[in-house]
C-alpha cells in the first residue's frame, strides 16, 4: 500500500467531480441522449451521458495516478499497483437522469483495502456537493458552504426513511424495507444517491436498500461516516461490496432498525 498526499487526492477528486459535471449537463434534459436499456428482463438504462461522465473521470485519474486502480460501473475494472482503488458511479440514479428529475448524482470514492475512505457525492443540475473522509467533511451549493453533520435521532418513531424500492430489490426485502418504515415517522421514495447526501447533510435519518453494486455505495459510506453516521450491511457487517446496506444517522437508530430487520430472519 503506497502512501498519499491528501491534499493532492482531494484535488483530483474535485476535478474529477467537475469533469463529470462537464458531460452530464451537456445532455440532461436534452433530445439526445442515446439511452440503451442494458438488461433484456426490466429496465435499467445507460446513456452517452454515464459513458462520457466515466470516460472523463478515468481519464483524469490515470493521468494524474496512473498506478491507482479504478472500478467503474460502465467500463469495468482497471487493476491497480498502489493498493488503492477509485470507485465510480458516472450517473447514479439514470432512471432519474432520462426522466429529467435532479435526484440523480455522480459517485467517487477511493477505496484502500478495507473500503472507502474518502467520498464525493455530487448534484450537477442543482450544483450541490458533498465530500468527506480523510480529514475533510463539507457541503457545496447555492446556500454556501457548510460542514455536514448528521441528525441526532435515536427512535425509529422520529425518523425519516428513503429508499428506492419497489424498484430495486426483491420482494422479500421490499417488504423488510414496509416492515421498518412502518415504525417511522416520515417515508419517501426514489432518490437514488440523493437521499445519503440528505443523510449527511442531516435532512433525514435513514436509508435502507438492497441489489446494490459497490459503485452504488462506496462514495455515500465515506461522506455519511465524515458527516458521523453509520452505514453497514442488514448484518451489522461492511457494506462496501453492495448488497442490502442501511445507513443512519446514530448508532442507537441502526440498532432500531437493525433489531426490526433481525426479526424477520431473511
Amino acid at each position: 500500500m503506497s502512501k498519499i498526499d491528501v491534499e493532492e487526492v482531494w484535488a483530483l477528486a474535485h476535478a474529477t467531480a467537475d469533469a463529470a459535471r462537464v458531460e452530464t449537463l451537456a445532455l440532461f434534459r436534452g433530445q439526445v441522449l442515446g439511452t440503451e436499456n442494458k438488461v433484456s428482463d426490466g429496465y435499467d438504462p445507460v446513456t452517452l451521458a454515464d459513458r462520457a461522465s466515466e470516460r472523463a473521470m478515468r481519464s483524469l485519474i490515470e493521468a494524474k495516478r496512473p498506478d491507482d486502480g479504478i472500478l467503474g460501473e460502465e467500463e469495468g475494472v482497471k487493476e491497480g499497483t498502489s493498493g488503492w482503488t477509485w470507485v465510480l458511479d458516472p450517473i447514479d440514479g439514470t432512471r432519474g437522469f432520462v426522466s429529467g428529475t435532479p435526484t440523480w448524482g455522480v459517485l467517487i470514492s477511493l477505496n484502500d483495502e478495507t473500503g472507502p475512505k474518502l467520498g464525493v457525492i455530487d448534484q450537477p443540475y442543482i450544483g450541490e456537493r458533498f465530500f468527506g473522509g480523510l480529514g475533510q467533511n463539507g457541503f457545496v451549493g447555492p446556500h454556501g458552504k457548510s460542514k455536514l453533520v448528521v441528525r441526532g435521532t435515536t427512535a425509529l418513531e422520529a425518523a425519516t426513511i428513503f429508499t428506492t424500492f419497489p424498484e430495486v430489490g426483491s420482494a422479500v426485502e421490499a417488504n423488510a424495507f414496509r416492515k421498518v418504515a412502518s415504525r417511522c415517522k416520515l417515508t419517501r421514495y426514489g432518490m437514488d444517491c440523493y437521499a445519503y447526501a440528505l443523510l449527511a447533510a442531516g435532512q433525514i435519518d435513514l436509508v435502507m436498500e438492497a441489489g446494490l453494486q459497490p459503485y452504488d455505495i462506496c462514495g455515500p459510506i465515506a461522506v455519511i461516516e465524515a458527516a458521523g453516521g453509520i452505514v453497514t450491511d442488514w448484518s451489522g457487517g461492511p457494506a462496501h461490496h453492495g448488497g442490502r446496506v442501511l445507513a443512519a444517522a446514530t448508532p442507537a437508530l441502526h440498532a432500531e432498525a437493525m433489531a426490526v430487520i433481525a426479526a424477520l430472519d431473511i
